[in-house]
């Protein structure tokens, strides 16, 4: 996975499992299964209904067909490019090397360790930060 991967938030499939004991044909079971990134970890749903993780991963598991049916993305990081020219824009106005996750940390009250990790919104709201605190940048870029 490079760092431009977006990763899913939310994934949801379609299963089929088709049941078979002694040599006969019980039928089959169709099931919608949802897994969900949260910041506790990953919550699971069978059919709508909140279930144990391990049990939605043995249906995945055990079915004979599944399908995506849905999933949400989280935003796509900006990458090593756009993240290497607000670094430059950064020195540009005066910002110190080293302080350049600070800047960033400030512009959006939470920790950032890479500017290649930001989403184009947070990008754009360090560049703003940017163009306020130092207004000559902005007739500059």
């Amino acid at each position: 996975m490079n760092d431009t991967t977006p990763r899913a938030l939310t994934r949801t499939w379609a299963t089929v499992t088709h049941c078979r004991a002694y040599d006969e044909d019980w039928g089959t079971v169709q099931a919608t299964v949802t897994l969900t990134r949260t910041p506790a970890g990953i919550e699971a749903t069978v059919n709508g209904e909140a279930c144990e993780l391990t049990h939605a991963l043995s249906i995945l598991r055990g079915a004979d067909t599944v399908s995506v049916t849905a999933e949400t993305l989280e935003p796509a990081p900006i990458g090593r490019p756009r993240a290497a020219k607000l670094h430059r824009l950064m020195a540009r106005a005066g910002v110190p090397s080293g302080e350049h996750y600070g800047f960033a940390r400030a512009a959006l009250d939470r920790p950032v360790f890479s500017l290649a990790a930001l989403t184009e919104g947070e990008a754009r709201q360090v560049w703003s930060f940017l163009r306020a605190t130092f207004p000559s940048v902005a007739r500059a870029a």
